[in-house]
């Protein structure tokens, strides 16, 4: 390519300093201090418009191609951001709630992420040798590419978590939703769910369910309220369904010595899959494979509650620490001595010394995985009560940690926790409306109703009415009176 030379003012280039009118494409190839000048800017321009640095001194053809690619990453972030201040509910659909559609986005966005940092390494490459660093300062030849290195590394680093996050998240959805049950409509203002705890570690002989809770959320503001149903409530009675016509008089007791189980509600799996040998009650339930003991209690939980649940969510809690180290951890105010471990079969309770691995002592705890499932275990010095209660006050401390902030930092641990502790029928369509719920939700404090002594509620006596009443008026609450004048 010819190279344009003139001297002040015009004219004739003989008998003058010639002036390169083209330093970036054309340089004075015999100043240091020019080519180190000049390569800093290449090394600029390509971090901050990838493609710039080729249209300017080299490639024009890469460098127009680098230029668009980063043109239309720049659009599409902007584009995602509008529609996340002004749509969210589309973009949320778009990336969690479409089905398939969901899938084919997040997988495009994973793809574009990698591909673009493919581009920018071969645009940094390219510029870097578009810098001629044997012809730059002695110290720009070791400071130019380093940096040029470490911001490449810094930026596509960035976008490759981006990625991994994009590919979590398709791979966590399509594991945890992928066989949700049915879509339906909020159910007298609220969302109801079946939240159910239990222990498949290694021991365990069968899988009660140690904590069941009903959750509700109100479709309009978020409000959330649990009622807490003690695992030990004798006689419930079911919704219409199978376990109501087996049981019409509410659950019992069977007296059969080699089979047996007791009224208790968390009995439900001894009586519908442990030891029940007839006719299956819930032929047509797949899924989980504790699934039928489930939907019975299920259909206790709606019984004893008075209202339709229904979705549940089943936690395993043998996976329980891993989610609350993938948050970084609890914060929990101990309110008494508790201890870890448990008394060996048949041994009895009574010397705690001997058998506790552990103690987690009184007062405010910051506590990893371990201890946190140890919180919610430990029942053997005190009651079930206060097992539930425990238990509450660890939901609502999880909630808490679900900021923006900490599920981006820890996506990755969080997916995988996730997918391992969690079984749900939540429909995938329903995330985008449960996502903006929980947000709201964290605006305001959860509402406990627990179905104890404590709450007003005999235990082992309960009567329905006097339950049935207490959850309309926990989630319908009579309006304040007006002022009057």
């Amino acid at each position: 390519m010819t190279q344009l030379l003139t001297r002040p003012g015009g004219g004739p280039a003989s008998g003058a300093r010639l002036i390169r009118t083209r330093p970036m494409r054309d340089p004075d190839f015999g100043s240091p201090e020019v080519m180190t000048r000049r390569g800093w800017w290449l090394v600029v321009l390509n971090v901050l418009i990838p493609g710039s640095a080729q249209v300017l001194a080299g490639n024009r053809r890469l460098g127009r191609f680098g230029l668009g690619a980063t043109l239309l990453m720049w659009a599409l972030v902007v584009v995602g951001v509008l529609t996340a201040l002004l749509w969210h509910q589309a973009l949320l659909w778009l990336t969690l709630g479409g089905g398939w559609v969901s899938w084919l986005v997040l997988t495009l966005i994973q793809v574009l992420c990698f591909a673009y940092v493919a581009l920018w390494i071969v645009l940094t490459i390219d510029a870097l040798r578009l810098v001629r660093l044997v012809r730059t300062k002695t110290y720009a030849k070791i400071a130019i590419p380093l940096v040029a290195v470490l911001v490449l590394a810094l930026c596509g680093s960035a976008t490759a978590t981006a990625a991994n996050i994009v590919g979590s998240s398709r791979t966590a959805i399509s594991t945890l939703f992928g066989s949700g049950g049915p879509s339906l409509p909020p159910s007298d203002g609220y969302y109801n769910v079946l939240l159910l705890g239990a222990d498949s570690g290694q021991g365990r002989d069968s899988m009660r369910f140690d904590s069941i809770s009903v959750v509700s959320v109100n479709a309009e503001t978020g409000k959330v309220t649990i009622f807490g149903i003690p695992r030990d409530m004798p006689n419930v009675p079911f919704s219409p369904g199978p376990m109501h016509d087996a049981y019409p008089n509410g659950f019992q007791a069977h007296p059969d010595d080699t089979c047996g189980w007791g009224s208790g509600i968390n009995q439900l799996t001894n009586a519908v899959q442990d030891c029940h040998t007839g006719t299956p009650y819930y032929p047509a339930v797949k899924g989980h494979p504790w699934a039928p003991s489930i939907e019975a209690t299920r259909d206790a939980a709606e019984g004893v509650l008075g209202i339709k649940v229904p979705y549940y969510v089943f936690l395993d809690m043998n996976h329980f620490a891993q989610l609350v180290d993938a948050l970084g951890g609890v914060d929990i105010n101990v309110k008494e001595r508790l201890p870890e471990g448990g008394p060996p079969p048949g041994s009895g309770a009574d010397d705690v010394d001997t058998w506790a691995i552990g103690w987690i002592e009184p007062g405010q705890q910051h506590m990893n995985g371990d201890t946190a499932q140890w919180y919610a275990r430990s029942r053997y010095t005190t009651s079930d009560f206060d097992r539930m209660r425990r238990q509450r006050e660890l939901q609502e401390a999880i909630l808490k940690q679900f900021t923006p902030q900490n599920v981006l930092s820890h996506f990755d641990a969080l997916a995988t926790a996730g997918t391992e502790l969690v079984d749900t029928d939540i429909p995938q369509d329903k995330l985008p409306e449960f996502i903006d719920l929980m947000m709201k939700a964290k605006q305001q404090p959860v509402q406990s109703v627990e179905l104890t002594p404590a709450g007003g509620v005999d235990e082992f006596n309960p009567d329905w009415n006097q339950i049935h009443q207490m959850v309309k008026t926990a989630l319908h609450p009579a309006p304040s009176p007006t002022p009057t004048d």
